[in-house]
């Protein structure tokens, strides 16, 4: 009886994967191996796919078809580190490259965009390194530096300060506003540059002596459009690298401002703030659902008081589909959903949840109300 193999199975439980040369090599057989294991490259002379911008001796092993018997003893010289390292990098260039056609495709279209803009062009940096140069869009920056995503590689360090931005839809009335309390709050944090409130109230804006006065700079900006998605616009006032953002009913304290920062800086690339949700399918309905009760797991941080980087606003203004920004538009609200799924399908990272000072019954059962009205 004749035995029969999962070729999938033994693609993924193999370390290393011959690609020697033949009819198919430039397409599907390399393509097969680079999904699932190492390969081995054995073709004197072929052009890697992207081998513009992709350094391909950190994801495969290059051989000489001419030493075809050395092949086992050089696999077998390769240490357990090295072969984890290029595990990992061939599967990121699978997933970001070569994945899909449409991935092909852009990725091909991002290279000649690079060779005809040359003195914005991404680096090889942004290319070979996590999330990879589709999501690292030149017009940004071409400076590695100004990413969330490459400090450890740099060996840099973000902003030791941050910029919070302040939502307001309501009126001001008076100095006892919530909105009034959260800027004296803010103000008062010692990594605190500046204030920003973005007016997207349908009343006037209040005249300048109707704000609180602070130590650090208070900017209001009168939105024109006055939409949901105009709440992550790469304004350019915002110079920091941490961008805070807050509902104008939020409720912090300086002390937690402070820690949410502190935390934030050991992980520039995700989202770290304190309201958490959970969504999940519904199975009876045959849909997503969405839930503010509190649980031991969360898969979204609420941007009513959550730091990122403001590298996600121009993600956000930019980068996001125009039917998503119209739907969010449409709706007035989930567009802190939208951005906590831009950033992990950024980063193919969660958000972090930070926890705050235990309060009265009286005060956390406000505070739950508040974040329950999305």
């Amino acid at each position: 009886m004749k035995k029969r193999f999962d070729y999938q199975e033994l693609l993924h439980n193999s370390s290393f994967c011959l690609v020697p040369r033949g009819r198919r090599l430039g397409s599907f057989r390399f393509l097969e191996a680079l999904q699932a294991c190492i390969p081995v490259i054995l073709s004197n002379g072929w052009e890697l796919p992207f081998s513009e911008v992709i350094d391909w001796r950190k994801a495969a092993i290059i051989g000489d078809e001419r030493l075809l018997l050395q092949v086992p003893s050089i696999t077998r010289s390769v240490g357990r580190d090295r072969i984890l390292a290029l595990r990992q990098q061939t599967q990121f260039l699978w997933d970001a490259y070569f994945s899909s056609v449409t991935k092909i495709v852009l990725t091909t279209l991002e290279i000649i965009q690079d060779r005809v803009d040359s003195h914005v062009s991404r680096n090889r940096l942004l290319w070979n390194s996590l999330p990879g140069g589709l999501h690292a869009l030149p017009q940004y920056s071409s400076d590695p530096a100004q990413f969330p995503f490459y400090y450890a590689i740099l060996g840099k360090s973000p902003w030791q300060q941050f910029t919070a931005v302040i939502h307001a839809v309501t009126p001001l009335q008076a100095q006892i506003s919530p909105v009034v309390k959260l800027i004296i709050a803010v103000a008062k944090s010692k990594f605190c540059a500046q204030i920003v409130v973005l007016w997207n109230c349908e009343k006037p804006l209040p005249p300048r002596n109707k704000w609180p006065s602070t130590s650090v700079p208070l900017t209001v900006i009168e939105g024109q459009t006055k939409t949901m998605s105009s709440r992550f616009f790469p304004h350019d006032v915002i110079l920091t690298d941490a961008v805070l953002s807050l509902d104008e009913d939020s409720v912090l304290s300086t002390n937690e401002v402070d820690f949410a920062f502190r935390v934030w800086q050991s992980f520039p690339e995700r989202i770290v703030g304190y309201p958490a949700r959970s969504h999940y399918w519904d199975g009876s309905r045959s849909r997503w659902g969405y839930t503010s009760k509190w649980t031991n797991d969360y898969s979204m941080v609420l941007t009513g008081a959550a730091f990122y980087h403001r590298y996600y606003h121009y993600l956000f203004t930019h980068y996001v589909p125009t039917s998503l920004l119209t739907m969010v538009d449409r709706m007035a609200n989930c567009e802190d959903i939208l951005m906590n799924f831009l950033v992990s399908a950024v980063t193919k990272q969660p958000p972090i949840k930070v926890t705050q000072k235990k309060q009265y019954k009286e005060t956390m059962m406000s505070q739950v109300q508040l974040y329950s009205i999305h």
